[in-house]
């Protein structure tokens, strides 16, 4: 069985969307590149870290597309050579040809395609931002463990990573890291139901 990882930097008012420039995801959002100037030698330590072992990427069509534009040509010590090397799954309802190497499509139902591939054997699998997807996912309970980069900042508006209609849970807290920039990043494990109480 294979664990299922998302990792997705977000804003202090939860927003996902666009984090590394104005033109990633420009759908109703003007505030896209809010990640760019709080990156610092942690965050490239921690992230070095996350791509170490052997792993698999998920990604929705959106975010594939703009990985598959910009890695394929970027520098190896960027951390080219891990997603390069990755088999890349890609859930999209339609037919779509795919230039980046090893990439391979998810048909069908997004949610029916990640069962599948969690039973089989293979190396972990990571979601990277891919919005919509983690949505489909989300009620499922299809993630094992999220790796939630937190900047500070807020935008206002745009696709958050836990939307209207999330199933309440709780989570338990099993590392942090924390840039010099103030970014905070906190890996967390679905716990369980939430479980409300009074003082």
């Amino acid at each position: 069985m294979r664990r299922l990882l998302a990792t997705t930097f977000l804003t202090l008012d939860g927003v996902m969307q666009a984090p590394g420039g104005p033109t990633e995801d420009d759908r109703d959002f003007a505030q896209g590149g809010w990640s760019v100037n709080f990156w610092d030698d942690r965050m490239n330590a921690v992230m070095g870290e996350l791509l170490s072992e052997p792993f698999a990427m998920v990604l929705g069509r959106r975010t594939y597309d703009i990985m598959a534009a910009f890695w394929p040509d970027a520098p190896a010590e960027q951390g080219a050579d891990a997603l390069n090397d990755a088999t890349k799954y890609v859930a999209s309802r339609t037919p779509r040809t795919l230039s980046w190497a090893n990439s391979q499509q998810i048909h069908g139902d997004a949610v029916d395609g990640l069962r599948a591939l969690k039973a089989q054997d293979g190396p972990e699998l990571q979601i990277h931002g891919s919005s919509e997807l983690i949505q489909s996912l989300l009620p499922h309970g299809l993630i094992d463990e999220f790796v939630i980069w937190t900047f500070p900042v807020v935008v206002g508006a745009g696709r958050r990573l836990f939307g209207e209609g999330t199933v309440p849970g709780a989570f338990e807290l099993t590392n942090t890291n924390v840039s010099s920039t103030g970014v905070v990043v906190g890996r967390y494990r679905p716990s369980g139901p939430l479980v409300t109480g009074s003082f």
